[in-house]
């Protein structure tokens, strides 16, 4: 029917099917990278998480050629830090329940990153070397948690609050990290539960945002770095 805002990297569609609303989404992700996001998908859904499950098609395929389709789910972006509150807790629910979750295809952590180039859409061979340094220092600087699935892009326009559910949207860029990578770019009149200065916090999230998008949107991804650049000493 149209397109709908947000999938920077990835077409999104509203369409309609009969009288129910649904969401296209086209994915360039490796066959093996889109089914972990699938099963892990199912998974959530199946502990209760408000998440976007794909729909079978008609001969029972979970995608197409990379083309998903789920059903709409309504609500608002959080406005509030009530409604942040309450993105916080869901956020603790998924990384409760997927510690221990494999590693999704292609992807690596910021911990392997620290000596790795590659992994899902972070390029550090390709950024310049005072780059990649600070990238590193920043990551080095948060420490060392328990690893789990991390959805890798909150904000407001992959978040929906109706009432008192969160639906967490658009799982292209999720992996398994360290959590507090969820949490940082939480308003910061909203508690978080990590256990390192939230200033290490948001550096460490910019660092990523540089390093994840350096390839794929590289003006954003320059203004990243020089993001990064100033607030580090």
């Amino acid at each position: 029917m149209e397109p709908l805002p947000g999938g920077h990297r990835n077409r999104v569609f509203l369409a309609r099917r009969g009288g129910q609303r649904l969401v296209v989404r086209t994915s360039g992700r490796p066959v093996d990278a889109l089914e972990w996001e699938i099963e892990l998908l199912g998974f959530l859904a199946a502990a209760g998480l408000s998440v976007p499950v794909p729909l079978p098609s008609d001969d029972g395929r979970s995608h197409v050629d990379g083309v998903l389709v789920t059903g709409f789910l309504d609500g608002r972006p959080p406005r509030d830090a009530d409604d942040w509150r309450l993105v916080v807790d869901e956020l603790v629910r998924l990384h409760e329940l997927t510690r221990g979750w494999p590693q999704r295809p292609g992807f690596a952590s910021s911990g392997r990153l620290l000596t790795g180039d590659r992994g899902g859409d972070v390029r550090l061979d390709a950024m310049p070397v005072e780059g990649v340094a600070a990238v590193r220092a920043a990551w080095g600087r948060l420490g060392h948690g328990d690893e789990c699935v991390v959805h890798g892009d909150v904000g407001g326009a992959n978040v929906l609050v109706d009432g008192r559910r969160v639906t967490l949207l658009d799982w292209d860029e999720a992996r398994v990290d360290v959590s507090w990578f969820d949490f940082a770019f939480v308003p910061e009149d909203v508690e978080v539960p990590v256990p390192v200065e939230r200033a290490a916090l948001v550096t460490a999230g910019v660092a990523w945002e540089a390093a994840t998008c350096w390839v794929a949107e590289p003006e954003y991804a320059a203004r990243c770095l020089a993001d990064l650049h100033a607030r580090q000493p």
